[in-house]
C-alpha cells in the first residue's frame, strides 16, 4: 500500500505540475504560478522516487557477474 500511494502521489504531482506551468505560461507574469510548478516538481521526483525504490527487491542480492 506504501508503495501504492507513493505511486499516486508522484502522478498527482505530476499532474498539478503541469497545469500550474501551463496557467503559468497563459497568465503572463505571475511568478507564483512558476513557483508552484518547480515545487510540485520536486515533489513529483521525490514521490517517484520513493515508489521505485519500494519495487526494488531488497531480500535477493545481485551481482555484477551474473
Amino acid at each position: 500500500m506504501k508503495g501504492t500511494l507513493n505511486g499516486l502521489l508522484a502522478f498527482i504531482s505530476l499532474i498539478i505540475t503541469v497545469v500550474s506551468f501551463v496557467v503559468y505560461q497563459r497568465s503572463g507574469d505571475n511568478k507564483m504560478w512558476f513557483i508552484a510548478a518547480i515545487v510540485f516538481l520536486i515533489l513529483t521526483l521525490v514521490f517517484g522516487g520513493l515508489f521505485l525504490s519500494g519495487r526494488m527487491n531488497k531480500t535477493e542480492e545481485i551481482h555484477i557477474t551474473e
